[in-house]
């Protein structure tokens, strides 16, 4: 059967061809309101004795063929993961029960366990030093298992720059200071002049940040935040999802990314040397050697950079809503004030005249 396009193809015969099973009856509600792509629960009936789940959540594009268009290659990334990597890893995912996508990336579909009771994080009010502790273990999980294999480098749906591409680190360096400006012109006098010239200076350092180190690398998430998070109503285990940004690069990126933007400034400042020793903790029982803590305490400053880039691609060419200003708002504070409390901007600096060609 074709690929659904909207809500109303997930059909008792569709949903019935890919689980090989009678489906007698479905009821499809939207959950969430996600910008580049859409989710819905599916609630199925089957005749007495199936044994199948009751309820599924299925992602579709976006329902906007414009939005479907120019993110396609998220698409290809994210059924890329579920097709391709997420067995080759131990991070915490839901199950795939069926991915499919066309040649172009612009339909495509993921039918994934229902995580429900599972509470998504909420970016805006933040996480507390628990909540973050099960998100950097799971974290490791994505990195351990992928660290210094360069089979993931070959994967056709990697978004960002592959490690050590010279050229590739430029065009994004050049992208990420256009998309800091436009930012910026968007969210106007909103920003206050110590983030904008945070913010502006360390866009405009993407280039030799990307070359900086690019003998550590690992499959990465790319957008590891608390949105893209689901935890047990217990808050005793974490679930990764939202996997439309996967790459390969300096692995503490990843973790920065998330303490940066998904803690309170103060808690964050108070914890995240425990949250980085914690995270090379789990990093050494995945089997990584040669990797000491201070080595990892260096690759997390160097990676909180990852902050303001991710936010600003992310906020320069989408459309503005009132929730979506004021998470891109939040962030950019939380993560430039942490790029100045890290001192990643000289530090970054510092291998900048050795890749004078990226900058």
């Amino acid at each position: 059967m074709t690929i659904p396009r909207r809500p109303e193809d997930i059909t008792p015969a569709w949903l019935g061809s890919v689980l090989g099973t009678e489906v007698t009856a479905v009821q499809v509600t939207a959950i969430g309101t996600g910008q580049t792509g859409a989710t819905y629960r599916v609630a199925a009936e089957y005749p007495a004795g199936a044994g199948a789940p009751p309820t599924f959540a299925v992602k579709l594009p976006a329902q906007d063929d414009a939005v479907r268009e120019r993110v396609a290659f998220g698409y290809l990334s994210e059924v890329g993961f579920y097709s391709e990597v997420c067995e080759h890893v131990a991070i915490p995912v839901p199950s795939c029960f069926h991915s499919e996508i066309s040649s172009d990336g612009s339909d495509f579909v993921l039918l994934l366990a229902d995580m429900a009771p599972a509470e998504q994080g909420d970016q805006i009010a933040g996480c507390s030093p628990a909540e973050a502790a099960l998100a950097v273990e799971a974290l490791a999980g994505l990195h351990g298992p992928s660290w210094c294999d360069q089979r993931w480098c070959d994967l056709p749906s990697i978004v960002m720059p592959k490690p050590g591409d010279a050229e590739a680190a430029k065009g994004l360096g050049d992208i990420a200071a256009m998309a800091a400006g436009i930012t910026l012109d968007k969210l106007g006098g909103s920003v206050g002049d110590e983030d904008r010239d945070t913010l502006t200076t360390s866009m405009s350092l993407v280039g030799p940040w990307l070359m900086a180190v690019p003998q550590r690398f690992s499959l990465m998430h790319g957008d590891y935040r608390l949105d893209n998070l689901l935890f047990d109503p217990d808050r005793t285990h974490v679930t990764v999802v939202d996997w439309q940004t996967i790459g390969v690069g300096l692995p503490a990126r990843d973790l920065a990314y998330f303490t940066a933007t998904s803690l309170l400034p103060d808690d964050r400042a108070g914890v995240e040397r425990e949250l980085v020793e914690r995270y090379h903790t789990a990093l050494v029982g995945y089997g990584v050697t040669d990797y000491d803590a201070e080595t990892c305490w260096h690759d997390y400053r160097l990676g909180v950079l990852q902050a303001p880039l991710l936010t600003t691609l992310g906020y320069a060419f989408a459309a503005s809503t009132e929730r979506g200003d004021e998470m891109i708002l939040t962030m950019l504070h939380r993560g430039c004030r942490a790029i100045r409390e890290l001192d990643a901007i000289e530090l970054v600096r510092s291998y900048q005249a050795s890749t004078p060609s990226t900058g």
